[in-house]
């Protein structure tokens, strides 16, 4: 069986909800992404891709009829190449890449483009049908976040708790403290300001043109939810937003409604010698597992497990650990759940989704990739990326550096 590889990868700087990426269309911000990689890897005969498999988690707007296959048009690859658009919610961009691995492994095709996005500021608001002609009764959503059109039967079995809310429930469940949550957040933001100013950030990032009606563009070529002043004492002083009574999940200790875009190559060991590339992780294992919808956040506990056992590993082996942080105290809950220490130096080295943002269909593609060129920026050799999942799922990959 052939072994599957990340050659290359590239990202936008996350904007904030209405913020930099804004004025982007979504399928136009992932030909950016899909175009940089383009130009990255010059030797490569692009009509020996396959396919192109992006991301992308709301697909009720200018993501609409497979973003994948329009983004590789607008970013002028061969129309020959094929375009499918996954969706796994939060791990979409993860799933996408996993995919073309699979592919690969099972002859399907030596190379691959691979990632995700979302430009959650421009999801659209949708409007059913009414249930009868003339019907008043047709229901209104805001699709950049959260559920809609819930299914009753799903709702009586399972519930449909909001994302704040099994973070809350978790919180309950695991007896997670509003201090240790605040100060995971912290940690987080310090991080990734550290990564920022060190320009290690800058390593996985394109700058992006944004044109304005009457001025000069403007270069966006920084993550721009990150805050560097935050403070312990303003991170507490937050209220409790998904919960009245009692509740500890802050705007503060979760990760931010974000837009952005990522995209990678994934070949063959043949592809990269064909095309004269320089591979920078193996991939290894993965995994999925699915739990309680309402305790959707511990599910990268069993898919990690499950990737380490595939893997011949144990968390022992692991040199960096790329979880996705949906809130603070989910990730909290899924490290003790696992063993691992609050302050473990193997967590998010440069910080996570609660500083840099987390858009739905991108973030899996950008931790895959964040943890392959920390490999090589630390010098280690094998890392755990996982993510939890909206409905109840966890993901998990295992790459060793090549």
């Amino acid at each position: 069986m052939k072994e599957a590889y990340i050659i290359d990868g590239i990202r936008t700087p996350i904007g904030n909800f209405g913020g930099s990426l804004s004025t982007i269309r979504t399928d136009d911000l992932a030909a950016i992404a899909i175009k940089e990689l383009v130009n990255r890897n010059s030797s490569v005969d692009w009509e020996e891709v396959e396919d192109l498999i992006f991301g992308c988690a709301n697909q009720a707007g200018e993501d609409n009829r497979n973003v994948a296959r329009m983004a590789l048009l607008l970013a002028d690859l061969p129309y020959c190449i094929g375009g499918e658009t996954v969706n796994r919610l939060c791990s979409s961009g993860m799933a996408a890449a996993i995919n073309a691995s699979r592919a690969i492994k099972l002859g399907d095709g030596d190379l691959y483009i691979t990632g995700g996005v979302e430009n959650m500021t421009r999801g659209p608001w949708v409007l059913s049908k009414a249930s009868k002609p003339f019907g008043r009764d047709a229901q209104l959503f805001d699709t950049s976040f959260g559920w809609r059109f819930v299914n009753k039967k799903l709702h009586d079995k399972y519930g449909t708790d909001g994302m704040g809310q099994t973070a809350e429930n978790l919180v309950s469940l695991y007896k997670i403290n509003r201090q240790d949550q605040d100060l995971f957040a912290y940690n987080s933001q310090m991080k990734a300001s550290k990564a920022q100013n060190s320009g290690r950030l800058a390593k996985e990032i394109i700058q992006v043109e944004i044109p304005q009606r009457k001025a000069d563009p403007i270069i966006f070529k920084d993550d721009e939810f990150i805050k560097p002043g935050t403070t312990i004492e303003k991170l507490s002083s937050l209220r409790a937003a998904f919960k009245k009574e009692g509740g500890s999940v802050t705007a503060g200790n979760s990760s931010g409604l974000n837009d952005g875009a990522a995209a990678m190559l994934i070949g063959s060991e043949q592809a990269i010698k064909r095309n004269n590339l320089t591979p920078k992780a193996r991939i290894v294992s993965s995994a999925i597992a699915g739990v309680k919808p309402k305790i959707m956040g511990i599910g990268p506990v069993k898919a990690s497990e499950k990737a380490l056992k595939r893997a011949g590993l144990t968390l022992n082996d692991i040199d960096i650990i790329e979880l996705n942080e949906a809130f603070a105290a989910q990730a909290l809950a899924c490290t003790r759940a696992l063993g691992i220490d609050d302050n473990d130096s193997r967590v998010n080295p440069n910080g996570g989704a609660i500083a840099i943002g987390h858009p739905l269909g991108m973030t899996g593609a950008r931790i895959l990739n964040s943890a392959a060129i920390e490999l090589h920026q630390q010098n280690k050799k094998y890392a755990l990326i996982t993510m939890c999942i909206g409905v109840g799922q966890g993901y998990a990959t295992i790459i060793e550096k090549a």
